[in-house]
């Protein structure tokens, strides 16, 4: 038994070594196929990955691909050019801006020395005998002890001022020539036409802005404005402006509104600042500013001419009155009443009386002190020979005047 058992063990022994072996064998063969199955569908699996890659980064390999592979075709961006921008181009470097600067009160709210007291605008119109000249508003220099002028550059220089009106808000200064590069070309504002484009160039808000341009087109073309009240709140002066719905700005005051040919066709003064308003405001056409400035520059005021009447509205004195004192027929209803006449004056040499009443001055009809003064101011110069007609105790009569210079 203890052979056999031996014998059996041996035997077994054996059989177990040879099937390890195969085992192993078979698993080395195994390995080395798979192996080899694996390199065969390596492309496979590796166009497999990448169809399976997230859609950024396959668009980066094709991007990658593409520029690898095609030459980049290089686009070459040109400066767009408008009307528009052709228009700025011509007149953007005679805008300018002008600061107020006034001496202090030297109170212990207002320090000693000057101070700005506000910024506007202002725009280079002539370059003559070694000087350049701004035509501006007269409330942005209201008051100046001394004017600066800023240049598209930034730089200060000291401005001289010729002259200023009041009553049309025009002021002109001069600085010398050789700090001015552009000058600006007046158009005809007369051949405006409603909706047509128009830019506003200048500074609102103040220099921060400097040369601000703001586009929209002519929305009204023969407004007129109250400007200047009597002490009871009648207007005593209109200014005649053009409404634009570009922006204007306080700062804007004395810049350029100008056309789509680069024209200054107006002078940017004022705007309507209510809540209930937007977009509306006005430019002194540069027709009317014209003959003012050429005042300005030759007398330093603008040369009036002078009736020598003390005035007042037919409407504002009492229907009683009217007929009674005055004896006007029931048909007269608008005119001016003669309240006085200065001696030796035109009216005076003319004849006028006290109680006249003014219905027409040369052929044209006047309703009130207002119409009188803008025909006057308007369409008489100095020297003229003027024809008034008027009513004395019920009776039209006529009479001429020669318009003499008007003194303050």
């Amino acid at each position: 038994m203890g052979y056999y058992d031996d014998h059996m063990r041996s035997e077994k022994m054996k059989k177990e070594r040879g099937g390890s072996g195969k085992v192993f064998i078979a698993a080395i063969s195994g390995g080395i196929v798979g192996a080899l199955i694996v390199v065969a569908m390596l492309p496979i699996l590796l166009d497999w990955g990448a169809y399976m890659q997230p859609d950024n980064q396959a668009s980066a390999q094709e991007s990658v691909a593409t520029t690898t592979t095609i030459p980049s075709e290089q686009i070459e961006f040109k400066q767009i050019q408008t009307e528009v921008t052709d228009a700025v181009g011509k007149v953007s470097d005679a805008v300018v801006g002008v600061v107020n600067i006034q001496q202090g009160g030297g109170s212990i709210f207002s320090p000693p020395g000057a101070t700005e007291a506000g910024t506007g605008s202002g725009v280079v119109y002539k370059k003559e005998n070694g000087k350049a000249y701004i035509v501006t508003n007269h409330h942005v220099i209201d008051k100046a002890s001394k004017i600066e002028v800023s240049l598209s550059n930034g730089t200060r220089v000291e401005a001289t001022l010729l002259g200023s009106d009041s009553l049309t808000d025009l002021a002109v200064l001069t600085i010398e020539e050789e700090h001015v590069s552009q000058v600006a070309v007046f158009g005809d504002s007369d051949t405006i036409t409603l909706g047509e484009p128009v830019i506003a160039i200048g500074n609102p808000l103040g220099l921060e802005f400097f040369g601000s341009v703001t586009q929209g087109i002519v929305s009204g073309t023969e407004r007129t404005i109250p400007v200047l009240y009597d002490r009871s709140g009648q207007p005593q002066w209109e200014a005649d402006v053009i409404q634009t719905d570009a922006a204007i700005n306080p700062g804007n005051s004395g810049g350029a509104l100008v056309n789509l040919r680069g024209e200054v066709i107006g002078i940017n003064s004022m705007k309507i600042a209510q809540s209930q308003a937007e977009g509306i405001g006005f430019a002194i056409p540069i027709n009317t500013a014209k003959p003012i400035i050429e005042d300005l520059e030759m007398h330093n005021e603008v040369k009036r001419p002078f009736m020598g009447i003390g005035l007042m509205s037919l409407a504002d004195i009492s229907l009683e009155h009217q007929r009674n004192t005055l004896k006007l027929p029931e048909e007269v209803t608008h005119g001016i009443v003669v309240t006085g006449v200065e001696q030796q004056s035109p009216a005076f040499n003319a004849g006028l009386k006290q109680y006249d009443v003014i219905v027409k001055l040369d052929d044209t009809e006047i309703k009130g002190t207002l119409e009188l003064r803008k025909y006057l101011y308007n369409s008489k110069n100095v020297g003229d020979t003027m024809k008034v007609t008027y009513y004395r105790d019920g009776k039209l009569q006529e009479t001429e005047m020669t318009l003499i210079e008007q003194v303050f």
